[in-house]
């Protein structure tokens, strides 16, 4: 019984000075190992997983942050040991979802024993719509102007259509994919050239290759202009004749390129008729020709055909007195 005495005088003599020894005890213990824990944080893509009958109809991030608290060994951790995954396989309608985001752990992540794995967003709110598929053309998308007096007579582009997925929602608005920009600005000849396809939307993919090949036809531009009121020569007539034309004078309408045809003036046309054949007087319908030898058509006369009243010409009388 005096053992038990000697003993417990022993435990409690001093008794508030060995209290705070253990406190200050587990109080170091405890520092040494808040500073023994490491933060690391890195970035890793967010897999998306869902039902292959759906597909996400908004905007979500293609990546998360993802911290990691733990000892020294954190640093063993690469971001290839780390996955982000959110998980809409459990939803079988469209619709808006809020779902959190789970970490799966590979390599060395899932030997260590992590204090702490959290990631930034948490969660995420997420549309999801039905998947489609369509058919819609493949159109260029021009830029500038063909230098002046030329003109696109035609074009081709390969492939004349593509094949898009997406969600529905999505899908339903687009009816045409468009090319990258085709610069037409000061070109006067045919061109060639691969262009990309440009795609609307992240969320929508275009299957194939995601160039064409656009070929363009050009030629310079051909113009119409009227020349009015040009005389009417009288070629071929006997002397003894005389003509009255009826009407008087005519119009031209000629054709060409554009370049050509702004050096031509009225002045530089010549039209006639031709009164070869005529031996007598009288009234003749005889056509209009253009005389002058020109690279431009003529595209009309107005009229073709004109009325000619032929007289003899009246001799003058000498007398003897």
């Amino acid at each position: 019984m005096a053992d038990y005495k000697r003993i417990f005088v022993r435990v409690t003599e001093n008794w508030p000075a060995k209290v705070l020894s253990v406190v200050a005890a587990i109080f170091l213990f405890a520092f040494h190992r808040m500073n023994d824990i490491q933060e690391r944080f890195f970035t890793v893509p967010l897999h998306l997983d869902i039902s292959g009958n759906f597909l996400p109809s908004s905007v979500y991030p293609q990546n998360v942050r993802v911290i990691l608290r733990g000892n020294n060994s954190i640093y063993n951790i690469s971001e290839n040991d780390i996955e982000a995954h959110l998980d809409l396989t459990k939803y079988s309608e469209p619709g808006v979802y809020r779902t959190q985001i789970s970490i799966l752990r590979k390599g060395n992540a899932a030997e260590m024993d992590i204090l702490e794995i959290t990631v930034d967003p948490a969660e995420i709110s997420l549309d999801i719509d039905s998947r489609i598929s369509k058919t819609v053309p493949l159109v260029p998308n021009f830029q500038g102007f063909l230098e002046q007096g030329y003109e696109i007579i035609s074009y081709a582009l390969e492939p004349k259509q593509v094949v898009i997925d997406g969600p529905e929602k999505l899908l339903l608005p687009v009816f045409e994919i468009k090319t990258d920009l085709i610069d037409l600005r000061g070109r006067n000849s045919d061109f060639s050239s691969n262009v990309r396809i440009i795609n609307p939307s992240q969320l929508i993919r275009i299957r194939g290759d995601l160039t064409a090949e656009f070929r363009c036809f050009i030629k310079e531009l051909i113009i119409i202009h009227n020349f009015n009121n040009l005389q009417i020569n009288i070629r071929n007539l006997d002397d003894s004749f005389e003509a009255i034309l009826y009407p008087p004078a005519a119009s031209v309408r000629i054709q060409g390129e554009q370049s050509m045809l702004e050096g031509i003036s009225a002045s530089m046309l010549s039209i006639g008729i031709n009164c070869g054949d005529i031996k007598e007087s009288g009234l003749y319908e005889l056509p209009l020709f253009v005389e002058e030898g020109m690279e431009l058509k003529v595209d009309r006369i107005e009229p073709e055909f004109i009325k000619v009243e032929i007289h003899q010409k009246e001799t003058k009388q000498t007398g003897i007195n």
